[in-house]
């Protein structure tokens, strides 16, 4: 029973990290808390919906087709619209909630308000031993784990992914060096989008699709960055497994609702023991 939880704990773990680490990386380079994140999450839903359902792409190409356009429309929108608030935190904020609030109604417009459901990726379980899986979440595991491997080498082995990384830990340093840094707002803002719009495509075969599907992706990278620290992708990755394994614990022992008491208890302690969360902000 406790390795069967701490295997779905992991496995919740890292689709919260998935959303958070693009949530915390545009908070990282703009200094700005994207609320429209979770509708950002909610159209790469969409978006592997109707073309898996309606173009019947295959689920690989529908996943890398969302991210692909995540990152491009994302970097337009940083460019066209949310230019004028990098670094200007409250404005940012407010500008990012009428974001959220048209991206939610353009999608009611669109798509209506009812749920709908996304063919499953594979049936039936997967068995490891006394460990069963559904073969389905297995698949999308997988495919977060690429998707994470692909932004950690990027990140870390090319020039423009340790440029980013630069502007995340000090962009005034960073431009000293020589680096751009409003080169790389599009971009660092374009990936976060593009995270998030893939974490949406990837659960989209596991829950239904609608236009209110993002509030509790917002909600639970909210909790993981604070958790690991604002603007730090490491402790984002700390706190993203910490959070599904205290999830999946809390489930098998306690009641929903004492579970979540207890996870905001968690997050109110970390505020007021560590302020910075667990590795602090901006150490990339």
């Amino acid at each position: 029973m406790a390795t069967q939880a701490t295997v779905n704990g992991l496995i919740i773990g890292l689709l919260y990290l998935l959303m958070a680490v693009g949530f915390t990386l545009v908070f990282g380079v703009m200094r700005m808390v994207n609320f429209a994140h979770g509708e950002f999450y909610m159209l790469g839903a969409f978006g592997a919906y109707f073309l898996t359902s309606s173009l019947e792409l295959p689920f690989a190409a529908a996943v890398a087709v969302t991210f692909a356009g995540a990152v491009a429309g994302g970097a337009l929108l940083e460019w066209g619209v949310l230019q004028p608030f990098r670094r200007d935190e409250l404005n940012g904020m407010i500008a990012t909630i009428g974001l959220a609030m048209i991206l939610q109604n353009v999608a009611l417009m669109f798509f209506g308000p009812d749920p709908l459901s996304m063919p499953p990726v594979a049936e039936g379980v997967t068995r490891f031993g006394k460990v069963v899986i559904p073969t389905a979440r297995l698949y999308v595991v997988l495919f977060a784990c690429v998707v994470l491997a692909l932004l950690y080498g990027f990140l870390r082995y090319s020039k423009p992914g340790r440029a980013l990384r630069a502007v995340v830990e000090d962009s005034e340093i960073a431009s000293i060096q020589g680096i751009r840094s409003r080169i790389y707002y599009p971009l660092g803002f374009g990936l976060g989008v593009g995270l998030a719009a893939v974490a949406g495509a990837l659960m989209a075969p596991l829950f239904s699709v609608s236009p209110f599907v993002g509030a509790a992706p917002l909600l639970k990278a909210f909790i993981v960055v604070i958790l690991g620290g604002l603007g730090s992708i490491p402790g984002a990755a700390a706190a993203g497994l910490l959070l599904g394994l205290v999830e999946s614990y809390a489930s098998l022992l306690l009641s929903g609702s004492t579970a979540d008491m207890l996870i905001f208890a968690i997050v109110i302690v970390m505020l007021v023991a560590r302020p910075k969360g667990l590795l602090g902000r901006g150490e990339v």
